[in-house]
């Protein structure tokens, strides 16, 4: 078994760039459990994505090609297994070379997991009654041991099943990374792995074949799902989507709540949605009837919308009264930006240990240390600084200070300097080593902002004046047009959750991400458009904080209905 070599197709020129990735892909097939991003979904949620692609035993399975790119332990394998089985005996148990030896095919990269789940599929093919040269054969036929995303599989499969990896970039070593940009033109930004896997995997799909994947929902709405976004929309039908929020479809607890897609490689038509199923056999198996058959809106939580997978656009599957009022706004009047909001994220150090510390404890010269903002000075509603400061190594021209001219500076860092020089941006540049990841602006710590924290149930907008400079867990918001406690007043009423929540996906616990992509899509009108006696309310309101001071402001401003209001007021609960 030492043998084993990962399945890899390069076609690069370079010798230094081939040997490079296949060390790469060799250190992902011994990673460990998280390295490689591996979650294990239960048997009911298995059965229940099996049941929405058609990959049922009362089909001739036998005749059918399924694929899983990342069968792990099995969690979708042997479930499928047993299924081609059952119909491969109800068909009268023909030829296994010519039925079964092309039925199924499956992927794994980690040696460990392929090796165990071989010997495990082995014994459960010599279980069903076949002899062990078969199995053996049949193993050999259907397990590829590999990276999926370099393999050379052959495609025009009928299913396409599984639970993708979920492996953030910086894990990735960059001459692998490069060859999947190369690749696959659906990785953009910080996209995660599993990004090049559905398309690879749609790829793989014949004609009226059907994707069924369990996995983060963040593509359909974040930024960097936008070029996969409009590729499913361009190619596919995206056919069912079940919300998976609040329920345990895996064996350990994920951060992004995951949901189940189903896109089948036809023309584009209505998704049919479904939200927070039971785990449970029974209960899945008849949404799964009600999915796949008529709707019957007397009966059935199913719903069905048209044109979610509308280019490279955020998806929103909802058909509440919240998102008619968040259409409404929207044709009515600008973003955030349009009216002259500017909205951006603290300082991500790479190395917060050795670049944020008590400030007064910070023995640097004067101007390269700032008092920094967190997440836990503004957790009251009001700014409390705690005291912790932030190392500055930008000089005004945006370059790096000299050190040589820093002495203090240079014993500060050189003391960290392992640390900080251990860090993916500074390996990439080493004559820099001691940058933070983003730049720093001195100018926006002197500038009044509204802060936010990432993570939160409802929105924290915070007035800063106080010439502090905001951490990476807070974004802010600053403005030449709008006046702050104004804009906090606004976004203290509610309309800045209802925007989030319309396009935010939800974490663990229904919190949201108040990020800079979801906060940019919120609608106000334009300062100058606001009346004299109500620029005061709304800037009075703010500095109050008094919330029914805010709505009642804000109800005015947009000239909401009764209805719109309890909109707001439910939203912001």
């Amino acid at each position: 078994m030492n043998e084993l070599t990962p399945l890899i197709s390069l076609n690069q020129p370079s010798l230094i760039g081939r040997c490079a990735i296949t060390d790469a892909v060799m250190a992902l097939s011994n990673a460990g459990v998280e390295a490689r991003g591996a979650i294990f979904t239960r048997r009911e949620v298995v059965d229940f994505i099996l049941d929405l692609t058609g990959y049922t035993p009362d089909k001739p399975l036998h005749t059918m090609r399924v694929l899983e790119p990342s069968f792990g332990g099995g969690d979708f394998l042997f479930p499928a297994i047993a299924r081609l089985l059952e119909a491969w005996d109800r068909a009268g148990r023909p030829e296994i070379e010519d039925t079964l030896a092309r039925a199924v095919t499956a992927v794994e990269l980690h040696r460990d997991t392929f090796i165990a789940t071989r010997d495990e599929l082995i014994t459960m093919l010599l279980t069903s009654g076949i002899d062990r040269v078969d199995a053996e054969y049949l193993a050999a036929c259907w397990l590829v041991y590999g990276d999926f995303l370099l393999t050379g599989i052959e495609d025009g499969f009928d299913v396409v099943i599984g639970n993708p990896p979920y492996v953030r970039q910086e894990l990735i070593a960059d001459a692998l990374m490069a060859e999947y940009r190369a690749r696959y033109r659906t990785i953009y930004d910080r996209a995660d792995i599993y990004i090049p896997f559905i398309e690879r995997s749609l790829t793989a799909l014949k004609p009226g074949g059907q994707l069924g994947f369990i996995c983060a929902d963040r593509w359909m709405k974040n930024r960097y799902g936008g070029p996969l976004r409009r590729f499913v929309a361009d190619r596919f039908h995206f056919k069912f989507y079940v919300d998976m929020v609040d329920t345990p479809a895996f064996h350990s607890d994920v951060i992004a709540y995951p949901a189940i897609t189903i896109i089948t490689r036809d023309k584009p038509g209505p998704t049919r949605i479904a939200r927070r199923p039971a785990i449970d056999a029974a209960a899945l198996s008849k949404l799964s009837a009600e999915l796949t058959g008529k709707l019957n809106g007397k009966v059935s939580d199913v719903q069905e919308m048209t044109g979610v997978a509308a280019g490279d656009q955020p998806w929103i599957l909802d058909t509440s009264s919240d998102l008619t009022l968040v259409r409404r706004l929207e044709a009515a009047l600008p973003t955030l930006q349009e009216a002259g909001c500017k909205v951006g994220i603290g300082v991500a150090t790479g190395a917060d240990k050795a670049f944020i510390g008590k400030f007064d404890e910070m023995d640097v010269e004067p101007d390269r240390k700032l008092p920094l903002a967190m997440t836990r000075d503004i957790n009251s509603g009001k700014v409390a600084w705690r005291g912790f400061g932030v190392i500055n190594p930008f000089a005004d021209t945006g370059k790096l200070v000299d050190l040589k001219e820093y002495p203090r500076l240079r014993a500060y860092l050189v003391a960290r300097k392992d640390e900080i020089a251990g860090r993916h941006v500074a390996q990439k540049a080493p004559i820099n080593w001691y940058r933070t990841i983003d730049r720093i602006y001195p100018e926006l710590a002197a500038s009044p902002k509204l802060l936010i924290p990432d993570i939160k149930g409802s929105a924290h907008i915070v007035y800063e004046n106080e010439g502090l400079y905001p951490h990476h867990n807070l974004y802010f918001i600053t403005s030449n047009e709008w006046d702050l406690h104004a804009l906090q007043a606004v976004l203290t009423s509610g309309i800045a959750r209802l925007f989030v929540a319309a396009y935010s996906t939800k974490m663990r616990g229904g919190f949201l991400r108040f990020q800079a992509q979801y906060l940019r899509r919120i609608r106000v009108p334009y300062w100058h458009d606001v009346s004299p006696a109500l620029r005061k309310t709304l800037i009075q309101a703010g500095k109050s904080q008094d919330k029914q001071a805010c709505d009642e402001a804000v109800a005015r401003l947009y000239g909401l209905a009764d209805a719109e209001c309890a909109i707001l007021a439910g939203e912001s609960a």
